[in-house]
């Protein structure tokens, strides 16, 4: 499962005519992928402290012991990742909630639908985003 995206089992959003960007529906729908994402990403925080719990062991052999521990700083820096995705999630749940969900922070038009279900915690439009991975692309 690839936890940098959220489930894809959720059905795509379909807007209807005339209907108001971020209308309630919509904010069900996104309120809905969020939750479950961060449901998901909790999941496996236990799970991986779980596994460090049953899977540590003194190992005698020094190669072992070395193999044990790459795992465990994978499987920690995985999940350091996933925690700052998870506070990102929160924030963008506190967003909804306040109702700047959706828009860029940046210039403030509408950041779309397709762009929130491929990244729903995407806080700048496309154009924005591109201009700060030029700047940021420059600045090395």
């Amino acid at each position: 499962m690839d936890l940098k995206q959220p489930n894809t089992k959720f059905k795509p959003y379909i807007k209807k005519n005339g209907e108001e960007y971020m209308n309630e529906n919509q904010t069900i729908h996104f309120r809905d992928i969020l939750e479950n994402w961060q449901t998901q990403l909790m999941v496996e925080v236990d799970r991986t402290v779980h596994y460090m719990k049953d899977d540590a062991a003194n190992f005698p052999d020094p190669n072992d012991r070395a193999t044990q521990e790459e795992e465990f700083t994978i499987e920690l820096r995985t999940r350091d990742r996933e925690r700052k995705l998870i506070r990102k999630i929160a924030e963008s749940l506190i967003d909804l909630e306040k109702g700047y969900y959706g828009f860029c922070e940046s210039c403030g038009i509408n950041i779309g639908i397709r762009r929130l279900e491929a990244r729903p915690t995407a806080t700048l439009c496309i154009d924005c985003k591109t201009l700060s991975e030029i700047r940021e692309k420059n600045k090395i």
